[in-house]
C-alpha cells in the first residue's frame, strides 16, 4: 500500500513537472519559425516575410556599386614636363662675352640652382624679369628666358631643369607599406603606379578599397577591380589624397549556427551560403535547415520590386526565408546576396524544444528521487 502510494505520488509529481516545464520558457537561441511567420505583415505584424526564389534573388540582389565619376575617368594623365606652382627649378645661363650680365669674370656660366615657382606660377630671373613659368614645359620656359635675355647679352644659352619641389604631389595614406607625400613623376602619373610607389597594399587585396579625394569630389573602387579594369586606373592630379582601407562591411550571425557573432566580409561579394560557411555552418544538433532567415531594412524601391507593389514608402523591414532542404535551396542560397548590416538567423529544429523539455523533466525527476532517497536515509538513521 505504501509502495503504491509512493508510485502514485511520483507520477503526480512528474505530471506537475511536465505542466510547469510546458508553461515555462525553456532556454533557446531565439524565435522559432512559427513565431517569425506569425509576426509578418501578412498576419498583422511589422515585417514582410518572403520566401526566396529566383525572382526575389534578382530583385533583392542589388549591391551599392563602387567606382569613379566621369570627372575622374575623363581626366587624362598629367604631362610630366608641365611646371606648376610650388615647383623648384634649376637655371643655367651661358653668355657669349667675357663680362656678362650675370656671370662673374672668368666664369662662362651662371647657375641659379633653386628658383621656386610662386603661388601665381611666376619666377624671377635677373635682367629677364618676372616670367610666367606655370603651364610651360622646361623647354618652353627656356625659350622664353632666352628671348628675354637676347636683347641684353649676345647669343645667351639657357638650360632649365626641374628639381625637388612640392608643386605636383599626392598624399598616400592608410593600409599601404609606405604612407607619405609623393611627387607625380613620369612613372607615377596613374593611381596604380602611385600605389606601387608607396610600397604596395598592406592588407588582403580582396577586402581592400581605394578612395581618391580631389577637391570636393571623392571616388572609391575595389583594388581587385582596379587590377581587372584598366579604365579605373585614373590619372592623378596635384593635391589628390589616396586612402587605402579594409572593407568594414559586416553581417550578424545568430541562432543555431556554429558561431554567433558579428562577421566581417571576407570577399567583395558574399552569398547567404558563404555567410553561413564563414561562421562554421549550421549547428548539426540544433539547426532547422528549413528556417534560415535573412533580416534587413530594405529601401522602398527594392521592397516594392520584391513584393510586386508600388505603394510602399521609406525603408521596409524584410525577412527573407531560405529552405536548404529543397532541391534548389542550396542554389538559391548561393545566389542570394548578403549586404552590409544584414542579420542571418537560423531557427532551431522543432525536436530541440522537445528534447529540452524531456531533459528538464527527467532531470527534475532524478533530483526528486535523490531528495526522497536522502529523506529515507535520514529517517532510518533517526529510527523513524
Amino acid at each position: 500500500m505504501t509502495v503504491k502510494a509512493s508510485r502514485g505520488a511520483r507520477a503526480a509529481t512528474l505530471l506537475v513537472l511536465a505542466a510547469v516545464v510546458a508553461g515555462c520558457g525553456l532556454p533557446r537561441t531565439g524565435p522559432n519559425k512559427r513565431e517569425i511567420y506569425s509576426s509578418s505583415v501578412q498576419r498583422q505584424g511589422d515585417a514582410f516575410v518572403v520566401a526566396v526564389n529566383d525572382r526575389v534573388n534578382r530583385a533583392a540582389g542589388v549591391v551599392p556599386a563602387l567606382g569613379f565619376s566621369q570627372a575622374f575617368l575623363r581626366a587624362g594623365v598629367v604631362g610630366s614636363d608641365d611646371i606648376r606652382p610650388g615647383d623648384t627649378l634649376g637655371l643655367t645661363i651661358w653668355e657669349n662675352v667675357d663680362q656678362g650680365l650675370l656671370a662673374s669674370a672668368g666664369q662662362p656660366a651662371t647657375q641659379l640652382s633653386e628658383v621656386q615657382v610662386d603661388g601665381q606660377g611666376f619666377i624671377f630671373v635677373p635682367y629677364a624679369g618676372r616670367i610666367k613659368a606655370a603651364g610651360n614645359t622646361p623647354e618652353g620656359l627656356r625659350r622664353i628666358i632666352t628671348e628675354k635675355l637676347d636683347a641684353q647679352t649676345p647669343d645667351p644659352q639657357v638650360s632649365v631643369t626641374r628639381v625637388a619641389g612640392d608643386g605636383a604631389t599626392v598624399t598616400v595614406m592608410g593600409s599601404v607599406s609606405g604612407q607619405g607625400v609623393y611627387p607625380i613623376e613620369r612613372p607615377t602619373r596613374t593611381l596604380s603606379s602611385m600605389l606601387s610607389r608607396a610600397g604596395g597594399i598592406a592588407i588582403e587585396p580582396d577586402v581592400a578599397k581605394v578612395t581618391v579625394t580631389r577637391g570636393n569630389q571623392t571616388g572609391t573602387v575595389w583594388l581587385t577591380d582596379l587590377w581587372k579594369n584598366p579604365s579605373l586606373d585614373i590619372g592623378l592630379r596635384p593635391g589628390d589624397v589616396i586612402v587605402v582601407e579594409e572593407d568594414q562591411r559586416a553581417f550578424t550571425a545568430l541562432g543555431a549556427t556554429a558561431g554567433q557573432r558579428r562577421v566581417r566580409f571576407e570577399t567583395q561579394d558574399l552569398s547567404a551560403l558563404e555567410a553561413i560557411a564563414q561562421v562554421g555552418g549550421l549547428a548539426t544538433n540544433l539547426a532547422d535547415p528549413t528556417g534560415v532567415f535573412v533580416l534587413r531594412n530594405e529601401p522602398a524601391a527594392i521592397a516594392n520590386q520584391v513584393l510586386g507593389r508600388t505603394d510602399l514608402v521609406g525603408p521596409q523591414r524584410m525577412v527573407y526565408v531560405l529552405d536548404l532542404t529543397k532541391p534548389t535551396g542550396m542554389f538559391l542560397a548561393r545566389d542570394f546576396v548578403i549586404r552590409d548590416g544584414d542579420t542571418v538567423y537560423v531557427t532551431e529544429a522543432p525536436f530541440v524544444q522537445w528534447t529540452k523539455t524531456i531533459s528538464a523533466i527527467t532531470g527534475s525527476a532524478a533530483s526528486l528521487n535523490q531528495v526522497q532517497s536522502a529523506g529515507a536515509g535520514l529517517s532510518s538513521l533517526s529510527g523513524g
